[in-house]
């Protein structure tokens, strides 16, 4: 297995500390579009409401906003009330929120579709101009869109302590500790590609039964392919524990190379019910004999699951 050069270099300077910051990304990519934040939140919501969620939530948390809390946004404009971001490093800023939510509403207005395919394809369940109006009426957008809570989304953009207590934003970094949130006291709980960053995700999965109410659901996309760390999507369990650990050094977001069977072990030892799961299985990949010993019993269906 050939690696890049780069990355063990990389990996190697984070173990110096003037030099870390250096190497850590000041911006994640993504949610600092409002199209993306816009498409993630049709898709979560298509989903969740397609295998049981029957009413808008009032509260939800998102694991991992990144460089903007625009999926946040976007569900407050769809009618939640109470949104908590959580994160590991304060990537956002007010400008760059406030930017996005007029973006957003614009969307809205519009009742604007989805911008493009992407997987899972979920089109089966939205109407001919792509927009799930059977969820987002145009009563439950009445509601959501008045004046009156469009200026209190903004103000709690501005100053998540605002006196308007109608709408509710809550930026939390770091969140590693399950008592930031009050038990049982999130409707929905919503992910997008971070599930994979999670180190210890054991403890993750506990602070998600802690949080959720009785009945809540939650919502996860996870990326299992290996983000460029290997020529091949799964490469990354190629590599030898020594080589992991120096390619990974001390930076806080790399991946964790937990395939998809780890994942659904720790929904099930937590006593969630699955409601749905889809996986998307990929060719192009490396062959069982690359396998480091960490890896070489992982299953079939793992080994060649790119996402879940």
């Amino acid at each position: 297995m050939i690696v890049k050069s780069t990355l063990i270099i990389k990996g190697l300077l984070s173990f110096i500390p003037r030099l870390y910051p250096l190497l850590s990304k000041s911006r994640t990519g993504g949610t600092d579009s409002a199209i993306y934040c816009y498409n993630i939140w049709l898709k979560h919501l298509t989903m969740i409401w397609q295998n049981g969620m029957r009413k808008i939530p009032d509260t939800m948390a998102e694991l991992g906003p990144g460089d903007s809390i625009g999926v946040g946004l976007a569900a407050l404009l769809s009618g939640v009330n109470n949104y908590y971001a959580l994160d590991i490093v304060d990537y956002v800023n007010t400008e760059r929120n406030l930017l996005i939510f007029d973006e957003l509403f614009d969307l809205f207005k519009k009742r604007a579709g989805r911008k493009a395919k992407g997987w899972p394809d979920y089109d089966e369940y939205l109407d001919s101009n792509f927009f799930p109006s059977h969820i987002l009426t145009e009563e439950v957008l009445a509601k959501a869109l008045t004046q009156k809570r469009i200026k209190a989304i903004r103000d709690a953009i501005i100053d998540p302590n605002s006196n308007d207590n109608s709408v509710n934003i809550k930026y939390i970094v770091p969140w590693f500790e399950p008592h930031i949130l009050t038990t049982e006291s999130i409707d929905l709980i919503l992910s997008h590609s971070v599930l994979e960053h999670i180190t210890d995700l054991e403890n993750t999965y506990k602070a998600f039964l802690m949080w959720l109410k009785p009945k809540g659901m939650m919502s996860h996309q996870i990326d299992l392919t290996s983000h460029h760390l290997a020529k091949e999507w799964n490469g990354y369990w190629a590599y030898s524990e020594l080589l992991w650990k120096i390619i990974v050094g001390k930076r806080l977001c790399m991946i964790n190379r937990q395939p998809c069977s780890q994942h659904l072990s720790l929904i099930e030892k937590n006593g969630f019910e699955i409601l749905c799961l889809l996986k998307n299985s990929k060719t192009g990949c490396i062959k069982r004999s690359q396998l480091s010993s960490k890896w070489e019993n992982i299953s079939e269906d793992d080994l060649t699951c790119s996402g879940m």
